[in-house]
């Protein structure tokens, strides 16, 4: 398989508190993965590294074969707009702008948007007939659906979601899921994504469960 995104011996403290201990994993072009683990257990902290949002104490995170701590600070965000999509429990959408501004903000940036491609994101999101209002008048689960939408809008290689469904009802959050393993399937991205439901973590490929600042892998249900 061609490894996408490779994690080896990954190591982050916050002070005297050690939040990842030699964390190592492997992530191939098209697979998916599920993320779980108790609150505080280094979830977020291991797909901040992963989104070059922060560097590790120790260890190495490759993205196509590029060392992200070979990196400076532009050549990162660079890496970022160009080939990550982001969907984090905070939207930080921008006040200012549109749904549909929103949506194409990221691909705008990276020289790839596709007026087409945004309108259909936002049809399949459920939010197709919401694009002129701006993030104040939308729902949490609204504003949720906006920043899943932003994220793929550019192709990005790599999907990082941390709670991609955690603001949305049980059959919303199914549909959501369900439109990111089409697009995952349709265009050869890599998803990860961390999630509390075991239930959503089943329909990935892989689960691992990060625990006391380790990962194992969970077997699949027979």
């Amino acid at each position: 398989m061609d490894k996408l995104l490779q994690i080896d011996g990954l190591t982050k403290a916050f002070g005297p508190v050690e939040v990842l201990k030699g964390v190592s994993l492997t992530l191939d072009r098209g697979e998916t993965l599920a993320l779980t683990g108790e609150s505080g257990s280094g979830k977020s902290t291991l797909m901040h590294l992963a989104a070059a949002l922060d560097t590790a104490d120790v260890g190495s995170i490759r993205l196509d074969g590029i060392e992200m701590s070979h990196l400076n600070d532009p050549a990162r965000a660079a890496l970022r707009r160009d080939r990550i999509g982001l969907v984090f429990q905070q939207f930080n959408l921008i006040p200012s702008l549109t749904v549909a501004q929103n949506i194409a903000f990221q691909a705008r940036l990276s020289g790839r948007h596709e007026a087409a491609r945004c309108a259909m994101l936002a049809a399949r999101l459920g939010i197709g007939t919401l694009t002129r209002r701006y993030p104040e008048e939308l729902s949490g689960g609204q504003q949720q659906r906006v920043a899943i939408a932003r994220a793929l809008a550019n192709r990005p290689d790599l999907i990082l979601a941390d709670e991609p469904t955690g603001n949305l009802d049980e059959a919303t959050g199914d549909a959501v899921l369900d439109l990111l393993l089409e697009l995952v399937a349709e265009t050869g991205a890599a998803l990860m994504m961390v999630t509390h439901s075991t239930r959503l973590a089943a329909r990935l490929d892989r689960r691992l469960h990060l625990s006391r600042g380790q990962v194992s892998a969970v077997p699949r249900a027979a």
